[in-house]
Formats: C-alpha cells, structure tokens, sequence
C-alpha cells in the first residue's frame, strides 16, 4: 500500500514501513507544505495511510483530498490540536499520535528550562561571551535557587507527573497542581497538594509549568488577569503548546517586572515571536524542542509506523485518539 509522510523523519519507523511492502513517499522538501501543497500530493495517488506533522492542518478539505481509500493519520506528535477530529470521524479515519515515547524528554527539557532561568544561564552565556566578564564578583549575576521551592504544575498527565518526580526526587521542591481529574496516589507518592482551580497554584507557586493540552477552554488559560496573580517573583515554564499563555500579555508581565521570568519551548503563533519578546534579557526561549533527542525522535517514529502497520492490517492501533 502507498504511504506518504509529510516531511522526513527519522528512518527507523519509515523502513519498518518498507519492510511490510509499503511503498513510502516522502516530502521531497524538508519544509512545512502549505494546505494547497499537501492536497495536491494527496491527490497525485490513492495513498492507504498518512504520517502527518504537528505542523500540518489538517481537516475536512485534506481528508477529501485523501480520499475514501485512506484509512489512517498517524500524527508524529503527542498533541493532535491540528487535526479536526470531527472531520475524521465523520469520514471514519483512524487518528492516532506518539504518547509515552516522549514524556521524559518532555520532562527533563521542561526541567532544564526551570534551571537555565532561575540561574540565568543563557544570561549568563551571553555576558561572557561579550567578554563582559572581568572577573568573579560576589554580585555578579544572582539567580534564585530552586530546592526546596514551590513547583505548580498546571495538567497532571504523563509529562506533569515526570516534571513532578524530578522536582520532589531531585530537589525536594514542594508540588502544587490542579488537574480535572484529581490523582491522590501522586499526591501520596509525592507529598504533592491538589488545588480545586488554577487561580490557587498561581498564587502560592514559585515555578509554574505549564502541561495542560490546547482545548478551547485552555487557550490563553494564562492570561494578563492570571499572570498577575503569580508572585512578582516567580517562572512560568511552557513546554506544553503556545496559545495556552497569552504571549502579548506574556511580554507586558516580563517587562514591567509582574513575574521574575519565563522559559518558552513553544509560542502562539509558530514559529513568529510576539513582538519585544525576543528582546527580553528575563526569558529563554527554545524552537519546540523539548522531544528533539536522537532517542525520542526515532520511538516517535516507530510508534507511528506502528500504528500505521496496525491500521492497515485491520487492527487497532497502540494510540489511537478518541473523539471526545
């Protein structure tokens, strides 16, 4: 059966798929296809199956374009906010995504976020880097300590929970959360306390890291109103999506000092920077790279091949997601 894969991934789910018979075409361009771009290769052949990117929008015009032969969209990413579940259930596509491969990665870029802003590293990278630095200097560049603080963690799913284990393991901070659905064998493990709202973590956290998945009811849930609430001297980590924080907002609450700082792994408007914030000495930001090891990527690639393989041969596939 013919498969076609929407940009280059890494090989070792793509020749699983080639050692099942499958012939596989891939984006011959290493870039984001416009909407027009992948309907026009969806309709060059009758294609079984296909390996989408977060990056790609896909909904009821691409499933036409697809046609009623194409069985499944396997989505190479945890989070499916691109795809119009609705739209494919009603044609009776398979969606499926790449959970669990991807939390401790997740999890430990997450981590690595918190550090580098509570210690100002990439400040501090760059003040040497100038050749700013003279000398040691018992001011020089003070950050804030990070054991034994208040982490609030906003979505208790895989990734909140990994983020979860490293701060009570690893540096005996105190866990806030707030989740729909309340967890009291985490909150034994852990000594972590639930909070009935979001408004109650902002208040009291001195971290807050952001795992919630884009709904409509979560976009911009951190908002100018919510930011506010935070203390003066507290982080915002997001390595979850970027339309769940209002950026604009985000850039005010930086700059005229209503939180200490944030550390962005995802934005609003992809891959555009709300304006100023690039600017920010108080922020640090990464290109959506919290999953990006050689590691994850390639278990990505294979749970999605998987997938595939399992739809194709009238299966059920490992992840399929379920319209709500």
């Amino acid at each position: 059966m013919k498969i076609f894969v929407t940009r280059n991934i890494p090989n070792q789910g793509l020749d699983m798929l080639r050692a099942k018979g499958h012939e596989v075409t891939v984006n011959p361009d290493d870039r984001v296809l416009t909407k027009d771009e992948l309907i026009a290769f969806l309709k060059e052949s009758q294609y079984a199956a296909v390996l989408c990117l977060l990056t790609d929008k896909i909904d009821a015009d691409v499933f036409d374009a697809a046609g009623s032969q194409c069985k499944i969209f396997a989505n190479y990413a945890v989070g499916f906010d691109n795809i119009d579940l609705k739209a494919a259930a009603q044609r009776g596509v398979v969606i499926t995504n790449t959970p669990g491969v991807l939390t401790d990665s997740v999890a430990e870029h997450a981590f690595t976020l918190l550090l580098a802003i509570a210690h100002r590293v990439a400040e501090s990278d760059r003040f040497t880097r100038a050749g700013s630095y003279h000398g040691w200097e018992p001011m020089l560049l003070l950050g804030t300590d990070v054991s034994k603080k208040t982490l609030g963690i906003l979505g208790l799913g895989r990734i909140g929970l990994r983020v979860a284990h490293h701060a009570v393991r690893g540096f005996d901070m105190k866990v806030l959360y707030y989740d729909p659905h309340r967890n009291e064998a985490f909150e034994k493990e852990f000594g972590a306390q639930f909070r009935q709202n979001v408004e109650d973590v902002l208040r009291e956290a001195d971290f807050i890291s952001v795992h919630v998945p884009l709904l409509t009811e979560t976009r911009h849930l951190l908002n100018a109103d919510r930011l506010a609430m935070m203390k003066k001297s507290a982080y915002l980590i997001n390595t979850s999506r970027g339309p769940i924080v209002d950026e604009t907002a985000l850039v005010e609450a930086l700059r005229v000092g209503t939180i200490k700082g944030a550390a962005l792994d995802v934005f609003e408007h992809e891959p555009a920077l709300a304006s100023g914030l690039a600017e920010l000495e108080n922020v640090i930001l990464t290109p959506h790279t919290a999953s990006g090891t050689e590691g994850t990527r390639q278990a990505m690639s294979v749970l999605a091949a998987q997938n595939i393989i399992e739809a194709l041969e009238g299966r059920t596939p490992p992840s399929v997601v379920k319209v709500v």
